[in-house]
This record gives structure tokens, sequence and C-alpha cells, in this order.
């Protein structure tokens, strides 16, 4: 009886032993193209074992990098992807480099910032001041997605003052969208598909149909 402290170490435990052994064989094949062959036969078994690899762009590439790093570089065929390096089981990825920029209020980001400085620079007219009022009304809805307890409209005017460094002004009329509404509408986004279920002939209200 063979004991798996005795058999030789996986390469690659997620396709098992079965399939090292296969390409364990193929290595040992003198014919160049009945070699290729056989291992084109185990990189389609490899994808059936694990059909979601199928969902990545490169995912035929990734197959035959496995087939060689399970024969530990053993194999020799004319596949359609070069064997990978020998060290990429050992090497690290590139280091992210982040943005080091502050961001004045974290609920509302660093894109709208962004934004305002676009805004800032657009000359006086209807279309700066639409793009004043969405700005603000999204910091409103910015903030409640933060913080549901403690918003008021003079706290977010009080932002938007800060962000655009007072070089945009509002109407001193200008109100900003209801809280009740805010949400409503965040829920309403949230939950869409429930809605349509609820709604559909088929659904809790069914006999609202029938009736009419």
């Amino acid at each position: 009886m063979e004991y798996n402290t005795t058999r030789r170490h996986l390469e690659m435990p997620e396709y098992g032993r079965n399939i090292q052994k296969m390409i364990n064989y193929v290595v040992s094949i003198e014919d160049r193209q009945h070699r290729l062959r056989a291992a084109q036969v185990i990189v389609s078994i490899m994808a059936q074992m694990h059909p979601k690899v199928k969902e990545t762009a490169d995912y035929r590439q990734k197959l035959w990098d496995h087939l060689y790093i399970i024969s530990d570089w053993r194999l020799d065929v004319d596949g359609p992807y070069p064997a990978p390096p020998k060290d990429v089981l050992v090497s690290k990825p590139s280091r992210i480099d982040y943005s080091s920029g502050s961001i004045r209020f974290k609920p509302y980001g660093k894109n709208i910032e962004r934004i305002i400085e676009q805004a800032i620079a657009l000359g006086d007219g209807p279309e700066k001041d639409a793009l004043m009022k969405s700005i603000a009304n999204h910091l409103k809805k910015s903030y409640l997605n933060w913080n549901r307890d403690s918003v008021n409209d003079e706290l977010i005017f009080e932002h938007f003052r800060e962000l655009t460094d007072n070089k945009m002004v509002l109407d001193d009329d200008f109100k900003l969208n209801e809280t009740n509404d805010i949400l409503a509408m965040n829920k309403k986004k949230k939950f869409p598909s429930k809605q349509r279920e609820n709604n559909y002939p088929g659904g809790k209200n069914k006999k609202k149909y029938k009736q009419n």
C-alpha cells in the first residue's frame, strides 16, 4: 500500500495526483508529436476540472503554465505558449504605489474634489449653477451613506464652502433634497429586483393585476 508520505510531492494539489502521474508519463514519451498531443489532452482535462478558469481572458496560457509547473519544467513540447520562468512561484508582484494626497472630507472621497476643481474653472452661467446644485446634493447623499443620524443642511453647506474655497456660491433660496427622499431613492436602487418581483403578475401583487 502506498502512503502519501512516501509519494512524490504534489506540485499543484488542486489538480490531484492522477493529473501529475499523467504529466510524468507524457514527459517520458519519446516521440515529440505524440508528446505534444498527449499534453494537449491533459490541458483539456485540466480545464474540465476547473471550469471557472475559463472566465479569465488568458485561461489557456494559465493551464499550460500549470502543466509546465507540475512537470517541474521537465516537459519539452512545442506548445502554444512558452514555459513560465522557474522563479514564477517565488517572485513577488510589483509594489503598488498608493496616492499620498490627503482627502479633506473622507465621506465625499477624492473624486468630488476633482469635479469641484473642474466646476470652478467653468464660466458663470446656467450650466455652472446646475452643476453647483448637483454637487451640493451629492455631498448630502454621500454624507447620508456614511452617517444617517447627524446630518443637517447647514453642515453640508459649510462643507461645500470649504471644498470650493468659497469660489462657488449657491443661491440663498437654494434648498437641498429632502433626507427622506434621498434615503428612499437609495433603498430603491439597492433593492430593484425585489420591487420588480412584487409588481410582476406572478408576484405578491398578482391580485391587483387580475382585478385590472
